[in-house]
Formats: structure tokens, sequence, C-alpha cells
């Protein structure tokens, strides 16, 4: 490894380099000015800029000239090196940097072009100044040659520059070749050219031709592909497997060639594409330009937080910000929510759900969140005693929110929070963790068996769990919790409430962590009798509380899971001939009841266990409902 002898600014180098993914990508060194001295693509980015700075002296003369001039390092993950290597050609040719010998001119990658004449061509070029209809750009030149050679030999158009045109008689309609050869030449002797040029084909059908050239070239082409297939089981069964494997290895080039790259997909012509993480004191925005289909370069920034505000908020500033400050001429911003303060003549905002800009939006996201993960390894490299601080501090907030909120007695160093778990009340078992100063404290944390409740009874079980873990404390004399929180509505805190202060006698704050529909954590409960208390889905404390929540239920299921593994589930399933414990336990896990099986039709049984064991379970249901009628 180098030292300051070479570089001065090794230290901060070095830091640097610890923060810096293993993804492909592109990366960038910056010198003391801010100057953009070298682009470079990497498989992993990690590995590759790390080998600038070891083994200096078996580096070349201008290898050493660059890491003594290196000050920072800018880095954008990107998904293949596909995506890596057109970035880096839009940013050589944006920066020309002062060490890159290669792209630096304005030669770009090729385009082919059919052109906007009579009788159209199909041509390979990188100029685009020809008049007619681009499709590109090819990063690889040998999927472009291959595809080239398909539509060669798929389909007879002319290549040669014979000028000659079409000339319609404007009362018959009929039209007439002007120019052109007398003769037509080699190509059509080897049937590469039907021979327009010398009227030898007509021209509508030759448009026809150029038609399914361009459904090809712009990736329509499925009934293509599918005639191609019939075409080569056809050559197969008639013992022609030359020309079988011909086909074959058309129709996988024509398939890679369909699923190029999505940065390479010009449709998405001018946007800007912006993704947020955020936590209690940071928030860190990602913004890439787009253009005709390629990212022209990727920004990421860090800001610190002044109020509690939340990830739309932020964006209503940054986006003009950064639409200002990068002078970008995009009338369109792909953002990852709604975000309303923005004057709607700005910019569309697009929140995608699905394609190519969705696409877009996760790549944004994925560097947003390696941005995010380098400013803190930066922060607790350099002061990893400060760090800790920061974390301890943010978990005492939280607490005091938490106490200010319930108003509670006591300070909640401790928090606790129980969960049950059960199969139509097979293996009823309930999960309780504790939180110690914020954190989870495993140590803690407890199982437990329900060993009195019979049957589905998340009430009875409730009760049982919570008046043994504190008689059991309260016995021991053993410090009880500041707060317990019970995972469900006010049912559950009723239960709880029962158990603590009027069979134990004992003074435990207790809240609710409610449910909604699709199984997310929505509020919090507290009080008798309970009441919502107001937090955003975006506060760090309601974070807190859903982690609490999520914890419980995870440590809860895997107990039940171990529990239910090691034996039988009695069921009235399991009295069905052919059933066993495993197909009665993925029945009830798929339809949540006996009672939920038996309306089920016979397909959507077999979809779940397969059409053998579910026909023994339908025609035992049916034949217990015809015995009942």
């Amino acid at each position: 490894m180098i030292d300051k002898s070479i570089n001065p600014n090794i230290e901060r180098i070095l830091l640097r380099l610890k923060t810096i993914p293993e993804n492909p990508g592109v990366y960038q060194h910056l010198d003391a000015s801010g100057t953009v001295i070298y682009v470079g693509k990497a498989r992993n980015l990690q590995r590759r800029v790390s080998s600038y700075f070891s083994h200096y002296d078996d580096k070349s003369a201008k290898i050493k000239m660059l890491v003594r001039n290196i000050y920072d390092i800018r880095v954008t993950v990107v998904s293949t090196e596909v995506d890596a290597l057109l970035l880096e050609n839009n940013l050589i040719k944006r920066y020309q940097p002062r060490y890159n010998s290669l792209l630096k001119d304005d030669k770009s990658y090729p385009y082919l072009c059919i052109t906007q004449e009579d009788f159209p061509r199909l041509i390979f070029t990188r100029n685009r100044n020809i008049r007619g209809q681009y499709f590109g750009p090819y990063p690889n030149q040998g999927i472009m040659r291959a595809l080239q050679d398909i539509i060669r030999k798929l389909f007879s158009y002319r290549t040669c520059n014979t000028s000659f045109r079409w000339i319609a008689d404007s009362k018959t309609g009929v039209g007439s070749i002007l120019g052109g050869n007398d003769r037509p030449c080699m190509k059509y002797q080897i049937g590469l050219c039907k021979a327009p040029c010398s009227g030898l084909q007509s021209r509508d059908e030759y448009l026809q031709t150029i038609e399914n050239i361009r459904r090809i070239l712009k990736g329509e082409f499925g009934d293509i592909l599918e005639d191609m297939k019939r075409q080569m089981m056809s050559l197969a069964s008639d013992l022609r497997f030359e020309d079988a494997e011909q086909i074959r290895q058309r129709i996988r080039l024509l398939e890679e060639y369909q699923s190029r790259s999505m940065v390479v997909d010009a449709r998405v012509k001018d946007v800007d594409v912006f993704s947020i993480l955020s936590d209690e004191r940071y928030a860190y925005v990602n913004m890439m330009r787009i253009k005709n289909g390629s990212i022209i370069y990727s920004f990421s920034t860090e800001i610190k937080k002044q109020l509690d505000e939340s990830d739309a908020e932020i964006l209503s500033t940054v986006i003009p910000e950064l639409h200002e400050r990068t002078e970008s001429t995009a009338q369109e911003a792909v953002v990852p929510m709604k975000v309303d303060d923005l004057p709607e003549e700005y910019l569309r905002l697009t929140v995608p759900t699905h394609g190519d800009k969705k696409s877009l939006l996760e790549l944004s996201l994925r560097n947003v969140s390696s941005y995010q993960t380098q400013c803190r390894h930066q922060r607790a490299l350099v002061d990893p005693d400060a760090a800790s601080m920061n974390d301890n501090n943010r978990s005492k907030h939280l607490l005091e929110r938490i106490q200010k909120a319930l108003q509670l007695p006591q300070f909640p160093v401790h928090i606790e929070c129980f969960d049950n778990s059960n199969i139509q009340g097979a293996f009823p078992v309930a999960g309780m963790v504790r939180f110690t100063n914020g954190k989870p404290n495993r140590k803690e944390y407890r199982k437990f068996n329900i060993k009195t409740v019979n049957g589905p009874d998340d009430y009875a079980s409730m009760a049982e769990v919570i008046y043994r873990r504190y008689k059991r404390l309260s016995d021991e004399k053993q410090e009880l919790p500041q707060l317990l929180i019970v995972d469900g509505g006010k049912g559950q805190m009723e239960v709880a409430r029962q158990v603590i202060e009027e069979q134990l006698h004992l003074n435990i704050p207790i809240a609710g962590l409610a449910k909604d529909e699709r199984h997310h954590t929505s509020e919090l409960l507290y009080g008798f009798p309970p009441q919502v208390v107001g937090l955003r889905p975006s506060d760090p404390l309601f974070h807190l509380l859903e982690q609490i929540q999520n914890e419980v239920h995870r440590f809860a299921i895997t107990f039940h899971k171990d529990k239910r593994s090691r034996g039988t589930i009695r069921t009235q399933l399991t009295d069905i001939p052919g059933i066993g414990q495993k197909t009665a336990s993925d029945l009830l896990l798929r339809f949540g009841s006996v009672k939920q099986i038996k309306l089920q039709t016979l397909d959507d049984l077999s979809s779940a266990i397969g059409p053998a064991k579910a026909k023994l379970v339908y025609e035992f249901f049916s034949k217990e409902k015809n015995d009942r009628i």
C-alpha cells in the first residue's frame, strides 16, 4: 500500500476505499480541485479501485502519475457490466478526463438505421445525421452483427447504393422505377436481394419486408419467433437436423437481442430519476439523468435533517434544486412516492409500479443505499466513539418520546412484548422479547408452551403467559418492565390489564400494537379505555415499535415451527385416510382453518397439495356434507 510520500491524501483515501461496495459499476478519480481526472468501469468496484493503491512499484508511469494526483473517489453502482460500459462512455464524453485515452472523442456506439428512401435500406452507422429510423445503440457489436445476419437470412432486401426512385401515376396509381439497373447484380443471383432496382420485385412486397425487419428491431417479433420455432420443429421431424440447428441458433440470438439491457432502451427519452432513504438525522437522495435510454450521470447527496421532515417533504425541496443545479432539460421526474408540494407545470412526476421506469427507480435506490452505507461507514471510521454515542443518544431520545407520549411514570429502560402462535389450536405457544435501552436483549427472550388452554383461544393464551411471566418476576423480586406491549388491539390489552392489576396486583403500564388488514403495524394504543396515540409511519418512534412487534412475531413463529416439526398435528384432516401431518399442516397454513378448507374447490385444493391428495380431501368433506343432508 502506498504512503504519504506518494499521495499526501492516502489516509482519507483508505477510509473511502472501505466504503466502496463489491458491485459492478463505474468509478471516477478526482483531483484536489474536484476535477474528474479518470473514469473507469469494474465488475467489482471494491477490488478494482483498491488495486490502484497496492503494488505501486509494479504500476506503469501513467498509473503512478494518476495515483499521485487522486484526492477523492466517486462511484456509481449499476445493474450489469453492459450498463457500466454505457455509463463509462457517457461520463468520459462529459468530463473529458485527463488520464482517459479511450472514448474521449465523439465516437458513439453503433446503430442500425432503416433509411428514409422509396426502397429503404438497413445500414450500420455511427452517424445520426442520416435520414431514417434508428435502433440502438448496441454496446455489444457481436449481437448487432448477428442480428443483421439473422435478418439477412430471413429476408431479402437491398444493401447497394444504387439511386432510383418510385414514380406513381397520379391517375392510375400504377408506379414505375426511375433510374435503377438494367440488369440485377450478383446478390440477386445468390438470393440475397430480389432486385427491386431492376423492377423484379414490387414496391409493396419490398415495403412489407422492411416492415417485418422494423418489427424485429423494435422487439415486436413474437409471431416471427413462433414461425421460426414451427419451422425448426418441421425440419427436425423431417430429420433435417443441420437445418433445424441453424434455425435454433437464429432463435437463440433473437431471444438474446430481445433481453438487452434496460439502460439502452431508447423509449425512455429524457427523465430524471430520484430515490431517497432516510434515518433520524440524515436523508440520502440519488438523482439519475436518463437521456435516450442511457444513464448520462448519477449524483448522490446527503442532507442533514433540521426538523422531522418526511421523505416527500425533503424531495419537494431537493428536486427543484438538483434540477436547476444540473441544468436538466427533463420535464418528467420518476419518484418513489407522491410529492405534493411541487408545481405541476415544473415537472411531470411519475410513481411507476412496473416496467422500465420502475427498474430505473430500483437501480437509483441501489445507488442511494450504497451511498448511505458509505456515509455511515465514513463517519464511524473517522470517529467510532462519536458514532456509538450518536446511536445511544438516538435511542435515549426515542425512549424519552415514548415516556412523554404515554405519560409513563418511569423511563422505559425495559420494554417487553408478547405474541401467540398456533394452527387451529395445534401446538399453541407464545414468545416474549425484551428491549433494553431501545435495543433487543436476546438473553432475556422467553418461550412459553401453552398449558391450560384447549383450542385456538388467543385471549386465554395471552392471559396464561402474562400471568406466568410476572408471577415469577414478582415472587423472585426481579425488576419488572417499565412498559408491557401486547401484539394486538383492545381485547388483548384488556386481558393483560385483568391479569396485571386484578390477579397479580402489579403496576405495569400496558400498550397495544394493532395491525391493519395487510397485517402491517398500523397504530399504537394506550390507556383504558384504549386510545390511539398519533404516530406517522415515517416517524422513527413508529419504526422502533414496528421493530419490536416484528421481532416478537418472528420469535414466536420460529418457536412454533420448531415445536411443530417435532410433533404431529391432530385435526379432522389427519382422520382422512392418506392425509398425513405435513399435508394437514400445508392446508391449514394455506387456507387458515378446516372450515375454510371445506369451502374450497377441487382445483383450489390441487394447487395446494396436488391433485391426488386434493381428491381425497374433497371427496371426504363432500361425503360428510351429503351424510348431514
